[in-house]
């Protein structure tokens, strides 16, 4: 079966910790956004994936090269300009063929289960299948509204509450019909939520809405970033991490290859340490922390609910709480930081 992961965009609300790195390839514990869609993918058996590239796709394209270490057979298409998330669908038609097929936001953590979602696509005969998921906070969702037989009959975007028609929000995964192209321009800018899906169900076409029962998050701004990360290691989410787990007393810990951390430390909560990355005598981990690769936590170091990226060293009796810390920082002796989000260039650099 064919999918396609829309790659190309810029990911400006992630800003800075996209400013040297595309969005697909931002970590959640350890492990690239896009990745852990990858995976997801190839479970259900969605094997042959496009993606379709435009920021820094080189970095892309080095990282997943052909998608065999995944399972997949990966094929990437350069979009010299971006033409909108059913644009790029677009362009990539010769790819999918006659068969129904699935697009994914390369922005996603989720663990979905896409094989409900396909085969309810293909039961109730719709054109297009949007997975919904249900939200409590409708202000900020793209919301669906649907018949008693799940399709769709309109749209809301980002409705106040008290006017609110439904608690169900797109979740940026669709399963579409090759025919779907024939209702859409041939060239320029287009999009599924505002544009294609209203236009299909002015038309009286069966666009289906398929519910999400399990986790859904996207990445798309630093507090999302920060909290579907912290998700991954209470276990709220089934996605496979990198390392063995020991449990010790009522901690968690996820060590790589050649990771370790000193007896003498503390460790109270779950903390995913990545290749090589070691956590110094007297150190104290708390709550949700996720070291990166090759970083090293020195002595009386304090980290609390930190997500930090690889090539970091965290001198002695530093402290930092409710923060990102990006790649190659160096926080220095005494430190106090709390939520903030650090980069390499503001940081003093190893």
């Amino acid at each position: 079966m064919k999918a396609m992961v829309l790659a190309a965009g810029v990911g400006s609300r992630l800003d800075p910790l996209t400013s040297n790195l595309p969005k697909p390839l931002v970590p959640v514990a350890n492990v690239p956004v896009m990745e852990h869609i990858v995976r997801l993918l190839s479970k259900h058996g969605f094997t042959e994936i496009v993606a379709n590239l435009h920021y820094l796709p080189d970095m892309l394209v080095n990282h997943f090269g052909d998608g065999s270490r995944f399972g997949v057979n990966l094929t990437f298409r350069l979009e010299e300009e971006l033409s909108g998330d059913a644009g790029g669908v677009r362009a990539c038609r010769d790819f999918f063929g006659k068969e129904p097929f699935i697009v994914m936001m390369g922005d996603l953590l989720t663990d979905a289960d896409l094989s409900k979602i396909y085969h309810e696509h293909r039961s109730k005969k719709a054109l297009a299948t949007i997975a919904v998921k249900r939200v409590k906070e409708v202000e900020h969702f793209g919301i669906v509204v649907q018949n008693e037989q799940g399709f769709i009959t309109g749209f809301q975007e980002k409705p106040e509450r008290s006017e609110a028609r439904s608690n169900m929000a797109s979740a940026g995964i669709y399963v579409l019909q090759p025919e779907v192209f024939k209702h859409m321009p041939e060239t320029g800018t287009y999009g599924f939520g505002r544009q294609l899906f209203p236009t299909l169900v002015e038309k009286g076409l069966p666009v289906l809405g398929s519910e999400i029962e399990t986790y859904w998050s996207d990445v798309g701004t630093i507090s999302q970033y920060k909290e579907s990360n912290f998700d991954v290691l209470k276990g709220i989410i089934d996605i496979p991490l990198a390392g063995m787990k020991e449990k010790i007393g009522d901690s968690m810990r996820i060590l790589g290859d050649g990771a370790g951390i000193d007896s003498s430390a503390t460790v109270s909560g779950v903390a995913i340490l990545g290749r090589g990355s070691r956590v110094m005598a007297g150190a104290n981990l708390k709550g949700a922390v996720v070291v990166g690769d090759n970083c090293t936590i020195q002595p009386g170091a304090h980290l609390e609910n930190v997500v930090i990226w690889s090539g970091v060293t965290v001198k002695e009796n530093a402290v930092i709480k409710d923060s990102i810390v990006g790649n190659g920082c160096v926080i220095e002796a005494g430190t106090e930081l709390a939520e903030v989000t650090a980069m390499a260039d503001a940081c003093v650099p190893l």
